[in-house]
This record gives structure tokens, sequence and C-alpha cells, in this order.
């Protein structure tokens, strides 16, 4: 799989905010991306070095419209562990 269509975007909220203080960073990923391609992504896009990478399938919340249903879409979502000492910088401008 080609490696930028790995990463599809980084997750933005309170808690990975303070999981990056401990070098941890959370990124949406492709569907069908397993731990060492997502570890070679990372590696490469931001030069960093990785070591270890936790990923979690997340299913689409069930959401009622009327008398239809549908569903949302599932989530696969990464979490990546950076050696001491590097850094992403996600948020321009900080």
């Amino acid at each position: 799989m080609d490696i930028y269509r790995v990463l599809l975007k980084p997750t933005i909220t309170e808690k990975s905010t303070l999981l990056q203080e401990s070098g941890k960073y959370t990124f949406r990923v492709a569907m069908n991306a397993n731990k060492v391609e997502v570890k070679q992504a990372v590696e490469q896009s931001f030069n960093v070095t990785v070591l270890d990478v936790n990923i979690t399938k997340l299913r689409g919340k069930q959401k009622r419209y009327g008398p239809r249903f549908s569903k949302q879409p599932d989530v696969k979502k990464a979490v990546v562990t950076l050696q001491t000492g590097d850094r992403i910088n996600l948020i321009e401008g900080l």
C-alpha cells in the first residue's frame, strides 16, 4: 500500500493533546492498513523513530433520521509512540 494513503489525518482532541506530552500521537488511518505500514508511513512522513504502534477499530454509530436508520462509517485509529526526544508538530504556529 502507498504510504501516502495510510495516514488520513491526525486526531486533535483533548485526550490526544495530553498524550502528545508523553510522546504518543494519534492518527486516523486507512481501514486496510496494518501496524507495519503505519510505522513506515509515520517515519517517512515526519522523519522520526517509531517505537510502538497500537491500532483500534471504532464501529460507526447507528443514527435514526425519522423512520430511517443509517450507520456512520467505521473508523480505524492508530496511536504511535515515538522515541524520546522526537516530536511531530501537528498544529502550526505554536
